[in-house]
């Protein structure tokens, strides 16, 4: 194998064969743009939705129940990753120009709102698996009495753990070619790789129980022959479904940039690392959108929690229509 430190700057700054080219410079800018306008809105979105959940979850539902439980520990994860957004915002246009520490902070950020979203789903499904398959295990008292406070601990624990490689092997690295384009990126190609087959390990294991629960589950029901309606199952399936849409196709393609490191002959020859280089850019958009979209599928997919916003919003309306009225009556009182 070849000294990590001699393939470096191969991996970070490819070269493009003869058969390609650069995109040209208005290209670039104006894919800068479209880029940071798109997270502008995701940000947007994802605060507005997100602290709608939060509110709704707190005034209106039971916090004893484990789903809400887990439902919020969901939604304060796509805040914490909502936060780290602005700073990709920027630099997409500007480069890095946040230092080092930010450099590693904004990178465990992104890593630790992947793995804790990932981690909270999979618990979700094992607790509607629990619901509707072992539902005596379910009623226990360990699970009434114990359960909301130890396990979105540990949840938080293992994702910060697993994203704590990306603080440490993050670094503002300089373009060769321009010392003053400034990327955050890992330090090595080892790291890079190791954090990307760690992911994708993480994330293979994860949908693979869900998709256990998700089976034991329709296999039950449909065995059952009940009419019972689970709300709550579809809700959690909807979450899954779209979490495996955002993120699969970034961590596939995130999979294939390593093979460089391998120096796949074939992908060399057909030039597909120039190619990824612009999938690796829209897959990346389609994994932070997941921030902005499970407020809306939880708000919409429940017909209860669609009768707390519209209770909620009344409740502003009104009180903002009450505070017009009144202030309208001291500029009437003291005009006479």
């Amino acid at each position: 194998m070849e000294n990590d430190t001699d393939n470096y700057e191969d991996y970070y700054f490819y070269s493009p064969m003869d058969n390609e080219t650069y995109p040209q410079e208005a290209e670039i800018k104006f894919g800068s743009t479209v880029l940071t306008i798109f997270i502008s809105i995701v940000v947007l979105l994802s605060l507005i939705g997100n602290i709608l959940v939060l509110v709704i979850l707190g005034l209106y539902e039971n916090l004893k129940s484990l789903t809400n439980i887990f439902i919020l520990n969901l939604t304060l994860s796509d805040l914490i990753f909502t936060l780290g957004l602005p700073f990709w915002a920027c630099y997409y246009i500007w480069s890095w120009t946040f230092g080092d520490f930010m450099c590693k902070t904004v990178n465990f950020i992104f890593s630790a709102g992947f793995y804790s979203s990932t981690v909270f789903l999979m618990l979700m499904s094992i607790e509607r698996y629990a619901a509707v398959v072992h539902p005596l295990l379910h009623r226990s008292d360990w699970t009434k009495c114990h359960s909301f406070a130890v396990i979105p601990i540990i949840a938080w624990v293992v994702s910060f753990s697993a994203a704590l490689p990306d603080f440490v092997f993050s670094e503002v690295i300089s373009d060769p070619s321009d010392p003053d384009t400034l990327y955050c990126d890992h330090n090595s190609i080892i790291a890079f790789v190791g954090v990307t087959y760690e992911q994708n390990i993480f994330l293979v294991v994860a949908f693979l129980v869900m998709s256990f629960c998700f089976i034991r589950i329709l296999l039950t029901i449909i065995k059952a022959q009940t009419k019972k309606k689970h709300r709550t199952v579809r809700l959690v399936f909807c979450m899954v479904v779209v979490s495996f849409v955002s993120w699969v196709p970034y961590n596939i393609v995130v999979f294939l940039q390593t093979l460089t490191h391998h120096q796949i002959e074939l992908f060399t020859q057909l030039g597909v690392f120039a190619q990824l280089k612009y999938a690796f850019d829209l897959c990346r958009l389609l994994a932070i959108s997941h921030c902005c979209v499970n407020p809306v599928i939880y708000i919409f997919a429940s017909k209860k929690i669609r009768n707390h916003l519209k209770a909620l919003l009344q409740k502003i309306f009104q009180r903002q229509t009450n505070t017009e009225f009144h202030q309208a009556e001291i500029h009437s009182d003291s005009s006479l």
